[in-house]
């Protein structure tokens, strides 16, 4: 998660996460060099004093200004649509969930399981146990088996809201009355938060989302628990 101070993306925990963090370095990169080369030039234009009144125009300088920034674009352009790409490939996911955004909470249902779902409310202040975080902790979990696909259908009740979770590389508009969709693997255990991304009305700071990445058997023994509670 993020920690104060903190400059750059969290850890990543995802494949996808991991490709947007190449392509954010990538694209900074060339950021950079661009904005060396200008700043050089205009350091230079400055500092001299030479002058030439007799050139007008210059064919080569023209052909290379055109040209060099459209090679650019491309090579930003062509790793940004196979990151876009894989991020809507959703292929034989192990697990779906249901995810409903509501004023001001979220609720799950595991599709595969005929009576597990639950709701997701923020932890109160004053309710928080030494290590849980203040308002990012939630009452219940979602909790995924790890190195698996999951696939996330997402949706709201009542007003615009949005499923993000930063280290997972999701985030998903959660519309009423449509229905959409993300996908994501976890590559490591662990416990990974987020929140609402879209304003969604005088309590949208709280309403955290809280995705718990196990093994499979760590899984299996958690949703027969659930099971049984139901």
């Amino acid at each position: 998660m993020a920690h104060p101070t903190q400059l750059g993306f969290q850890d990543a925990a995802s494949p996808v996460m991991e490709e947007l963090l190449h392509f954010h370095d990538h694209a900074l990169m060339i950021v950079f060099l661009i904005s060396t080369l200008v700043l050089y030039i205009i350091v230079a234009m400055v500092s001299t004093k030479l002058t030439n009144k007799y050139i007008l125009d210059s064919q080569e300088i023209e052909i290379v200004w055109t040209v060099l920034p459209a090679v650019i674009l491309v090579l930003i352009a062509l790793p940004s649509l196979r990151i876009l790409y894989l991020m809507d490939e959703i292929n034989d996911p192990h697990l779906t969930i249901k995810a409903m955004g509501h004023q001001w909470y979220w609720s799950y249902e595991y599709t595969d399981y005929e009576d597990l779902g639950f709701d997701s409310y923020m932890v109160p202040t004053q309710d928080l146990t030494p290590g849980q975080f203040r308002l990012l902790e939630t009452d219940h979990r979602m909790v995924v088996p790890m190195e698996s696909p999951i696939r996330v259908l997402v949706s709201a009740e009542d007003v615009l809201h949005s499923w993000a979770v930063p280290s997972l590389g999701v985030k998903m508009d959660a519309v009423p009355g449509r229905l959409n969709q993300t996908a994501f693997i976890a590559s490591r255990p662990g416990v990974f938060y987020g929140q609402c991304s879209e304003i969604c009305g005088a309590n949208h700071s709280f309403m955290p989302i809280v995705v718990e990445a196990v093994p499979l058997e760590h899984f299996e023994s958690w949703s027969s628990l659930m099971l049984e509670d139901a």
